[in-house]
């Protein structure tokens, strides 16, 4: 009787913690038909990408600033560069942007949930 207690507690808690994911957590397919996945690390959020040329490489770091907005680095894969990001989910898609030069200079992609 106390292990199906217990055992139910742990189901319960398993499932609440899935269910209080991030919004912006999962897979996504980038611009280029690439897979990045985005994961919480250490109080932020990690971009991968698992799949392409550059499969295995982490892109980014993003926190969460509220309202479906999230800040932080990202990197351009091909030539390793980092850059002020910023995203901004919407439903099943995600506006990435990279900045330089305090803004005057971005570069912006639409990812898609899959």
């Amino acid at each position: 009787m106390i292990g199906r207690v217990v055992l139910s507690g742990a189901a319960l808690l398993l499932a609440c913690g899935v269910a209080m994911a991030d919004p912006i957590e999962g897979n996504w397919k980038t611009e280029s038909g690439a897979t990045a996945q985005i994961a919480p690390c250490g109080g932020s959020y990690c971009i991968t990408l698992k799949s392409g040329k550059h499969a295995g490489k982490k892109i980014g770091t993003f926190q969460a600033a509220g309202g479906s907005k999230y800040t932080g680095k990202i990197t351009d894969p091909a030539n390793d560069k980092t850059y002020s990001g910023k995203g901004t989910l919407s439903g099943n898609s995600l506006k990435m942007g990279g900045c330089v030069l305090g803004g005057l200079i971005c570069r912006n992609q639409t990812w898609s949930r899959l």
